[in-house]
């Protein structure tokens, strides 16, 4: 039987095994993917946004622009509403413009997010796809369908991997420097490393349903929205537009006291959220029933073999954090492992990817699941007049206070931009504290550890673009001598590319230093106005060579 030999094997070509593998792709390394699933065996009906960060990512891999003409109409309102029924009276509305109406200036809560991508919504079904013919088509990445992992072992040298065919019941062999678990909730390359899982295992359910309804769009007043709360006393839900014409995605949110999905008529349930009689159609594609859960891996390594997306966390999808945290999860260990795999990263590079990942990990778990119990307890004090002829001034009392707790998920500024690196092994902090950050707010910081702030240069193009693909040192005063630092870096075989930059005016206050020195992820890992004294201390710390106690890299 012949082996399959690749760098790194990632199991699961869901949306977070494939950006893993085309970053690493981008990055220069092999990768090959084992997938259950045919080549083209749509995904199911799951994620509904990529949020910013997330769309950074894409951007800089180049499918950015395929994703944006993809999913909803261009000019379908990207708008979270609230009614009384999906066909009712209207309560509050959260306004995000569609792309059509981001290039034409409309204004929303995220239209001034300093990011040159602002979040899409766009189906996991329109998504996906995309995401596997742009990975197919790279050179560096096999995907193998229709295979299914059984077993796995490793060395110094690598990891074995035992797999069979699923359409002809061969066995099958793979050998991999690194093997990356994508396998999702019930991941086996978790269960086989010994990883257990801790938090909340319940913490909502939802009986969801995607159905076919060509006439829902008809009935629903204008403008349109992409997400269509219901509030009212008999049931509260969501129903999300998939593809702007006729499917959509119901969420009938079952209560406390509700423990099975079928505990509720399903029927009945869809047509009191509508807003519709018995006289409405409706076609169910698929029942989507799931829980919520706030779930983290006590770990996510095992020396060769990681854990990346939901086969390392699980919570409920509040704020679109779900697929996005795995997308953040993949990009920071892609240009790890590329790190090491090229030589320039010491074996120690990745001990960052757990201690970075995982505690950002717990925190944006606790805000979905924080975020998740409020907005339960909004819809069980729903009152049982709302939807009264005379109760006008109590619609707009609620819709006020819906505004200002959902805002701040839709348009989740904080969890997009703000989060830190505080405790990473490749860092050089020089003591000044990160900004707090929350779900929907966070400060432009150059504190090592955040992220580097975005601008636009003179020329129009943005910072990010201008970056290197591996570390880029940014100047702001040519008269700087960074000679130094640059001999360090060739000397220990390091990659590091030079940036003059003059920040715009109204980023001045946040650039108060005049070098920093910018990761592969866009973190900032050293600032400081002139080169270290030792500026190979520097570079050994960022690569994660061993840094003799006591010695600071940055003054």
């Amino acid at each position: 039987m012949s082996v399959t030999q690749s760098s790194v094997l990632i199991v699961g070509a869901g949306p977070v095994g494939l950006t893993l593998a085309m970053d690493l792709a981008w990055r220069g390394i092999d990768v090959v993917i084992v997938e259950r699933r045919a080549a083209g065996e749509p995904p199911s009906v799951k994620c509904n946004h990529v949020a910013a960060r997330s769309m950074e990512i894409f951007r800089r891999l180049g499918v950015a622009d395929a994703l944006r003409g993809a999913g909803l109409p261009a000019d379908y309102p990207h708008d979270v509403v609230y009614r009384t029924s999906a066909t009712g009276q209207e309560l509050t509305r959260i306004v995000i413009p569609s792309p059509v109406g981001r290039k034409a200036g409309e204004r929303g809560p995220d239209t001034d997010w300093p990011t040159a991508e602002p979040p899409h919504r766009i189906n996991q079904i329109f998504l996906e796809p995309i995401l596997y013919a742009h990975a197919a088509a790279m050179p560096q990445i096999r995907i193998v369908n229709q295979a299914d992992v059984e077993s796995f072992e490793q060395d110094d040298a690598g990891v074995t991997v035992r797999a069979r065919s699923l359409a002809g019941g061969e066995p099958l062999a793979f050998f991999a420097r690194f093997l990356i678990g994508c396998d999702g909730g019930r991941s086996l390359v978790r269960r086989q490393i010994g990883a257990g899982m801790i938090g909340d295992a319940v913490v909502q359910r939802v009986q969801s349903t995607y159905l076919r309804a060509p006439d829902l769009l008809h009935r629903m007043t204008r403008p349109l929205a992409w997400g269509n709360f219901s509030l009212n006393p008999r049931r509260c839900g969501n129903v999300y537009a998939i593809d702007g014409r006729e499917t959509w995605l119901v969420h009938n949110y079952l209560n406390d006291d509700e423990a099975d999905f079928d505990a509720v008529d399903r029927d009945w349930a869809i047509r009191t959220i509508l807003g519709v009689g018995s006289d409405f159609s409706y076609e169910i594609l698929s029942k989507e029933d799931w829980f919520g859960r706030r779930l983290i891996a006590d770990r996510f390594r095992d020396r060769r073999v990681f854990l990346c997306g939901d086969s390392a966390h699980i919570w409920v999808p509040f704020a679109g954090y779900g697929m996005n945290a795995g997308i953040a999860d993949a990009a920071n260990l892609a240009w790890l492992l590329a790190a090491h795999l090229k030589g320039w990263g010491d074996a120690a590079v990745l001990d960052a990817y757990e201690a970075e990942r995982l505690p950002i990990t717990e925190q944006v778990s606790h805000f979905a699941m924080n975020h998740a119990l409020a907005v339960a307890k909004h819809r069980r004090e729903v009152p049982s007049d709302i939807e009264d002829a005379g109760a006008e001034a109590l619609r707009r009392s609620i819709g006020a206070r819906v505004y200002e707790l959902n805002v701040q998920q839709y348009c989740c500024a904080g969890l997009n931009f703000g989060y830190y690196y505080d405790r990473s092994p490749l860092i050089a902090y020089d003591g000044e504290p990160q900004p707090a950050y929350g779900m929907g707010t966070f400060t432009p910081s150059t504190v090592p550890g955040c992220r580097l702030p975005h601008f636009f240069l003179p020329s129009g193009r943005s910072l990010y673009d201008a970056l290197d693909q591996d570390y880029t040192l940014l100047r702001s005063d040519r008269a700087i001598d960074v000679a130094p630092l640059r001999r360090a870096a060739a000397a220990l075989g390091f990659p590091l590319a030079l940036l003059d930059m003059d920040p715009p005016e109204d980023m001045r206050g946040v650039f108060g230093h005049a070098l920093y020195l910018v990761r592969p992820d866009q973190h900032i890992a050293w600032r400081g106005d002139k080169p270290p004294a030792d500026a190979a201390v520097l570079i050994r710390r960022v690569s994660g060579r061993a840094v003799p106690p006591g010695v600071l890299a940055a003054e």
